[in-house]
């Protein structure tokens, strides 16, 4: 088949596996999942939608060199993920580590198409369940990964943050080294490592987009609370979902949903807030491959080092946030 990503241009999926498993119930609706949940939704952010992502990933890895079964450990890192994305993390009070789709993915997985395909073509389904087998895909925070590169590089085209230039740049500077993704210059690594804070506060950690995910999981807990929904519902992709919590007549869950807008602020309130909530916070410090050895660029950069060390520290804890209107 031939595939067309804005990141990466075109490509030609020639393996039967992975053709295949493109073709899945289980793939297909990561369609309907909008990588930033109801902020995407809505249209606070752009509607990137964790299929494309996970195809990103895959790519991403292809490019690098990766084994076939790394390609498919990346295309299907994020099939557990439900609707709305990591707004269920709110709802079940995993804010800060926000791995509510890698908890759930093995009983998930079990039920779906997939063991009886990968079997099919001669692989035990469990092998991709630990994605630190496949340091390519997955390495621990603050390092270089396909799933971390690939989901910033579409949030930063997205936020204006990247043009194509930049980006081209950056995918041209990686390289592996000792089995994991680094930059083969200087200049690369300070591009990655300070857009990437700045896509964090514009977007995953950005107050007002944090402000409504925890509004819409405590919408989400008072449909659960009065059985206008159940967990089984959080596997339907986002549009039904945000259907079926309208569809309730409860008066407090309808209070919560009718703040779920792009009109809605928020405000930092010590004194009188609407809830505390904290989030987790992202920032990466990217290897740099020089004479054979992985040197990360706070080592190298003194700078960069104290301006990660200092957005962290100063949006880290629970912030007091106040719902101060929704404009007409």
């Amino acid at each position: 088949m031939q595939y067309q990503d804005t990141i990466y241009g075109p490509a030609a999926i020639t393996e039967p596996v992975l053709v295949a498993l493109l073709d899945t119930a289980v793939l297909q609706r990561l369609k309907g999942i909008m990588q930033h949940g109801i902020s995407g939704l809505i249209g606070v952010t752009a509607p990137i939608t964790r299929f494309e992502h996970s195809v990103g990933a895959m790519l991403l890895v292809r490019r690098l060199g990766g084994s076939l079964a790394e390609q498919i450990a990346a295309l299907l890192h994020d099939v557990s993920h439900t609707a709305f994305s990591h707004v269920i993390d709110y709802v079940v009070d995993g804010h800060d580590d926000q791995s509510y789709h890698d908890e759930i993915k093995e009983s998930y997985l079990a039920q779906t198409e997939l063991p009886e395909l990968l079997a099919a073509f001669g692989y035990d389904w469990r092998l991709f369940l630990d994605e630190s087998a496949f340091p390519l895909l997955e390495q621990p925070s603050p390092r270089l990964c396909a799933d971390r590169l690939d989901y910033f590089l579409r949030d930063a085209q997205a936020l204006g943050l990247a043009t194509a230039v930049q980006i081209q740049f950056v995918l041209d500077s990686l390289v592996v080294g000792h089995g994991r993704i680094a930059v083969n210059n200087l200049e690369a690594a300070c591009w990655l490592g300070y857009t990437y804070i700045q896509a964090d506060d514009a977007s995953w950690a950005n107050f007002r987009e944090v402000g409504l995910y925890e509004v819409t999981a405590k919408a989400i807990r008072r449909a659960l609370a009065v059985g206008s929904i159940s967990e089984a519902d959080f596997w339907l992709t986002d549009a039904p979902f945000w259907d079926k919590l309208h569809d309730s007549d409860d008066t407090e869950l309808q209070q919560w949903l009718a703040l779920i807008s792009p009109g809605t602020r928020f405000e930092w309130d010590e004194h009188n807030p609407t809830f505390r909530v904290s989030t987790k916070l992202r920032a990466i410090d990217p290897d740099v491959l020089a004479d054979g050895q992985l040197i990360p660029l706070s080592t190298l950069d003194a700078d960069f080092a104290h301006h990660r060390r200092d957005y962290l520290q100063r949006k880290q804890g629970k912030w007091p946030m106040r719902v101060v209107m929704r404009d007409a």
